[in-house]
């Protein structure tokens, strides 16, 4: 789930056992969401009703467990004229080992592949980066000279880079 009312969201993290994932920034307030909530999918239909931006049944693949202080959450949209089948195989299979070769510092690293949308903007996947610090994520997000580049030009062969949304730097919270 994601959403805009970070209280409410925190609410149903506690109430689901969730993990939530909190941009509290106040300078970012036109995000298209500042807080991702992920729960049990069996709890979809009771989510139906909450205050929320977008509801998503996804896949889960970890690239990359570990602990993380903060987290880039990136929403993707699939390059347009590509399928989201075909923008979701490169994405997990030439995009992610090359996002754990060029981003060293990263603690962990998750792909959320939208299996279906159930409400709210169409994504087709969340990339979750985990750094074990702000400056981490600031000043060590790509490892070589040159990474920027192969990482940019490798995220334009998948992902519509002009439409796709603005990432968050949220922290995690865990309630279980």
């Amino acid at each position: 789930m994601t959403s805009n009312d970070i209280d409410a969201a925190r609410e149903i993290a506690v109430s689901a056992s969730g993990t939530l994932y909190v941009d509290d920034r106040e300078r970012w307030q036109q995000l298209p969401f500042r807080a991702l909530l992920l729960v049990d999918p069996g709890l979809a239909d009771q989510l139906r009703n909450s205050p929320h931006c977008g509801l998503y049944s996804v896949q889960q693949r970890t690239l990359k467990a570990g602990e993380s202080g903060v987290v880039g959450v990136y929403p993707m949209l699939a390059k347009p004229g590509l399928s989201v089948q075909a923008a979701d195989r490169h994405w997990r299979d030439v995009h992610g080992p090359l996002a754990l070769q060029h981003h060293a510092a990263m603690t962990s690293y998750h792909q959320l592949a939208v299996v279906e949308c159930l409400a709210g903007p169409p994504l087709q996947g969340i990339a979750l980066c985990g750094f074990a610090q702000l400056a981490d994520l600031r000043e060590r997000f790509f490892s070589f000279a040159d990474s920027r580049r192969i990482i940019s030009e490798d995220i334009a062969q998948f992902a519509d880079t002009r439409l796709s949304p603005r990432r968050l730097i949220a922290t995690v919270e865990r309630y279980s």
